[in-house]
């Protein structure tokens, strides 16, 4: 197994080979496909459709979902083919990052012209305050972006 950042590389780079082939406008299940062929094909442990079970905090099963694509066992992918990303994308990777009790996994939007991947991480060892942190640190980045975009 290769560590997770080496790995979120390749799988980006892949994807981003595969949006500039492919372009968009397909379904989603066709640059699942092709996700999964690639990353195979370079010698990775794929599993398309993989279930997750869902815990409740006592331990009871409450349901089921299946990630798009589990790599390696360390990193569940989420495919869209959205015009862009939106909150409830984010929501749902994240959801599947903590009910799988995995840490890490990109969102990649293939819908687009332009090519969207983010990258999430997930942990059960936040200290306090740390959500707030991020919440600011997202504002100041967007409000960057918002400044530098308006030029």
């Amino acid at each position: 197994m290769r560590d997770v950042k080496t790995l979120s590389d390749q799988v980006r780079q892949t994807a981003y080979d595969i949006h500039v082939y492919h372009g968009h406008g397909h379904l989603e299940k066709v640059y699942e496909n092709a996700l999964a062929h690639r990353l195979g094909k370079a010698g990775l442990d794929v599993k398309q459709q993989h279930p997750i079970q869902v815990f409740d905090e006592d331990g009871t099963l409450i349901g089921d979902y299946l990630a798009d694509l589990f790599i390696e066992g360390v990193l569940i992918i989420e495919l869209k083919t959205a015009r862009t990303l939106a909150p409830e994308h984010e929501a749902q990777i994240l959801g599947y990052l903590k009910s799988a009790r995995v840490e890490h996994g990109p969102l990649i939007n293939f819908g687009s012209y332009k090519f969207e991947i983010r990258q999430f991480a997930w942990s059960e060892k936040r200290p306090q305050g740390t959500e707030r942190a991020q919440r600011i640190l997202g504002f100041l980045v967007s409000a960057f972006s918002v400044f530098f975009a308006v030029k």
